[in-house]
Formats: structure tokens, sequence, C-alpha cells
């Protein structure tokens, strides 16, 4: 058995790793993770159109196809009934062909598997998506809904069980130490990673083509993603 020290470093190296994916300037990657929990409630309305105001939400569920390495094709099931600002951000940017061409940038298997990261248009886990017109790029909340309750929560790290959680195969949203900060990076897990949850954004898990994300190398480029079903429930 791993001796509680030893876990401690093993954890704090991997969300590091994860953290410096974030999307603020460099000072602000490189600053400790917050994961102190914040009061939450579990019966928080559905408020998210007027507290949010211009972000996509995905209203239901989606599938996306992701074509790797040339030709592989991942499908991942976006849920947007738990995750409706993340999923809706994700599927928005599959429609817009954003991620097409981009490569993950981080791929982290030592000391114990964890996850491979991509979405960032830089390339050095820096970046994020900038609507057109605009020079600032768009930030999501953190979104994370607490198992049996009825809206997700906002902006709050937590110690609440989650509906969606990190077991191996989920997507989620990548960020730096600021819970508002994600934005188009996202990440799958190689494994299930459970001192994640509560902290990062679960929107989805892959479900066919689970087996190539343990075959992605760093630099591997996302060929296409593409919203085979559930576009209607996209809503902009």
């Amino acid at each position: 058995m791993q001796k509680p020290f030893q876990r401690v470093i093993v954890v704090s190296l991997l969300v590091g790793a994860l953290m410096l994916g974030g999307c603020d300037s460099p000072k602000q990657q490189a600053a400790t993770p917050t994961t102190s929990p914040s009061p939450t409630s579990t019966s928080t309305p559905d408020t998210t159109t007027s507290q949010f105001p211009g972000l996509p939400r995905l209203n239901g569920k989606a599938t996306v196809v992701m074509t790797v390495q040339g030709n592989k094709q991942i499908t991942i099931e976006l849920d947007g009934n738990n995750a409706p600002i993340s999923a809706g951000n994700f599927a928005d940017l599959v429609q817009r062909k954003f991620y097409d061409g981009l490569s993950f940038h981080r791929v982290v298997r030592q000391p114990q598997p964890f996850v491979v990261q991509g979405g960032d248009p830089k390339g050095n886990g820096s970046g994020g998506f900038i609507p057109a017109g605009s020079s600032t790029e768009r930030r999501i909340p953190l979104e994370i809904k607490p198992k049996g309750a009825a809206a997700p929560v906002y902006s709050k790290t937590m110690t609440d069980v989650p509906e969606l959680q990190h077991k191996r195969g989920t997507i989620a949203m990548a960020r730096s130490q600021s819970p508002d900060s994600a934005s188009s990076q996202f990440y799958f897990t190689l494994a299930d990673i459970a001192f994640l949850d509560g902290n990062y954004a679960v929107f989805g898990k892959i479900t066919k083509g689970l087996e190539i994300i343990d075959t992605i190398q760093q630099g591997d480029k996302i060929t296409s993603a593409k919203v085979t079903q559930g576009i209607e429930n996209l809503k902009k």
C-alpha cells in the first residue's frame, strides 16, 4: 500500500500538471490549486440563462465523434442534463470546428495514468477560445452538480459527491487556479481519479473508442470533431 505521504506528493504533482493547462497568465498557472470546500446547496434553482448570459447551453444530451491520429474515432456522449454550460461550450466549439487540427499538448501517464489534454489553440497550455470580434477569451464557470441535486452549483469547489465523477474515459474542462477560468481546454481521464471530483467540471464520457486514448501521445492532432446527434439541444 502506498504510504500517505507518498500519495500526497503524487496527487500534488498530478494536479499541478493539470492546473498548468489552465488559461490564465503564466504566473497564475503556476499557483497552487484551491481545493478548500465551500458551502453548497442541493436545491439551487436553474437560473443559468440569466446568471450567465451569452454562453451556449446543451439542454439534454448530444454525441460528438472525434477523429484523432488521422482516422481513429472516439465517440463522446455530452451530458447537458447535468452540466449544461460545460457541455454546451464544448458542443459549440465543435460546431465551429475550433478543435480541428489542434494537438494534445499534455499527456500524463507517470507516475500513474492521469489525463490526455487538448483544446489549446496555442499548443502550449496557455490558450483558449477567443470569439470573433472579441479580444478576450470566452470563460465559463466551474459547474458541478451534487449527486441528487436539482441543478448544478457554479463557481465553487466542493466536497459533495458529484453527479458526474472522474471515472476512466470521462471528459472534463481544464482550468487554472480561478474556478471560472475554463475556456476551450479539455481532458480525457486515463483512470478513475476521485481526488479531482468536486474541483473540475466533468461534462461527458467516452462511449466508444476508449482504448484509443491509451495510445495518444503528446503532439498527436485532432483530425476533426463533429456533433452527430443532439445538435437540436444546443442553445446559443
